[in-house]
């Protein structure tokens, strides 16, 4: 999967505007670096004193990752002009949560119109592993973001 650019977020953010589902799906792929099966899946019942408490989809019946991720300024400015309701903050247009299957969908088509036919969500875990790399996170550090549970993976992304 393509590792998005600094540039292709902001050309996807230049067509998708603060308040637009399109612009809270950039922000929690990219601020948290999970995976689409989680995005789909977080909403205000995992939310505490300003962090996301919550098990990652992959793996969970048999080695189940939890995280508390601190909720970034970024991403926290964009929950608060979002309008969500039920249990998921990311609802498709008739209110009801998606899929993983129907977010990625979703969210291609919301790339196309950026005119980034090429980027996909998986590339912005990539980006989110290779924004804390490039900030001076550690590989461990980097796995306590992103879940992962081998070094050699988290090498890989980043």
């Amino acid at each position: 999967f393509h590792t998005w650019t600094v540039e292709e977020v902001e050309q996807f953010e230049a067509q998708h505007a603060v308040g637009s589902k399109a612009r809270l799906a950039l922000a929690l792929l990219l601020y948290t670096g999970q995976r689409r099966s989680d995005v789909v899946l977080l909403g205000k019942q995992h939310v505490r004193d300003g962090w996301l408490t919550f098990t990652q989809v992959k793996g969970r019946r048999r080695k189940p990752v939890r995280l508390s991720l601190p909720i970034l300024a970024e991403l926290q400015q964009i929950l608060d002009v979002t309008p969500s309701s039920g249990l998921t903050f990311l609802t498709s247009d008739r209110g009801s949560p998606y899929t993983a299957e129907s977010f990625g969908n979703r969210f291609r088509a919301w790339c196309r119109e950026a005119g980034l036919p090429h980027c996909s969500p998986h590339g912005l875990r990539k980006a989110a592993a290779s924004r804390l790399a490039e900030r001076g996170a550690t590989a461990h550090e980097i796995m306590a973001v992103t879940g992962h549970r081998t070094l050699k993976e988290v090498q890989r992304y980043t």
